[in-house]
């Protein structure tokens, strides 16, 4: 069966517990077969979200910004203007019911969306997320981030365009502390919000089919 993909983009900052509310409800009535599937594009003020892995300890700064407890997949983790987040609502029981393969492919999305920057986004063994090699270390610019209600997939993704990235301070990224962060902007890529939204969209067609499958597997 074909299906058509709905993107959505919201200007200025929308409120963390607003897009949760608005994901279950949508994520519900694609589940009950009243809604299609949706791609909704945001920004949010600053803040930080502790996903279901998340330890006490990684939390650094407790006053600095919002915490958000959720139940996405995952440890603490930052969400902020400049940053691009990605609510993907996807019916993965028409899909293959591949929670493996579905992440996979939200690392392939990720990753081909960053190469039309120039930039070679990378997978590691271990760690969820799409990482850049600079010289000796290595730095995340994009998170994963799932939850699944009835075989409905809701949160999604996030990927560093430009923003201020000495607010990650407050935590221990993703619970690793031996790496940092970077942003297009950061590696010297002057990208807007709306060409990168409009990679994302380029991206997710090559990677997610409208025939009812997932998409291209992880390489």
């Amino acid at each position: 069966m074909d299906r058509k993909v709905e993107w959505r983009t919201s200007e200025g900052l929308t409120p963390y517990g607003e897009a949760v509310r608005a994901m279950e409800d949508r994520a519900a009535r694609i589940r009950e077969g009243t809604a299609g599937e949706l791609v909704w594009l945001v920004e949010h003020p600053p803040l930080y979200t502790a996903g279901t892995s998340a330890r006490p300890e990684d939390l650094l700064d407790a006053a600095r910004f919002p915490v958000h407890r959720t139940g996405r997949g995952g440890q603490y983790t930052y969400h902020g203007p400049g940053q691009r987040v990605g609510y993907v609502m996807l019916d993965l029981e028409a899909r293959g019911r591949d929670v493996r393969q579905y992440v996979g492919a939200l690392e392939e999305w990720l990753i081909r969306t960053l190469a039309r920057f120039g930039v070679a986004g990378e997978r590691r063994e271990g760690r969820v997320g799409i990482w850049v090699a600079r010289g000796a270390r290595e730095d995340k610019i994009a998170a994963i981030g799932v939850r699944l209600r009835r075989w409905v997939s809701y949160h999604g993704v996030s990927i560093n365009v430009n923003p201020d990235l000495s607010h990650y301070a407050g935590i221990v990224p993703c619970g690793i502390a031996e790496h940092g962060v970077t942003s297009l902007a950061d590696l010297g890529i002057s990208a807007s919000m709306a060409e990168v939204d409009a990679a994302l969209e380029e991206a997710f067609a090559e990677v997610f089919t409208p025939s009812g499958t997932v998409g291209t597997p992880p390489r």
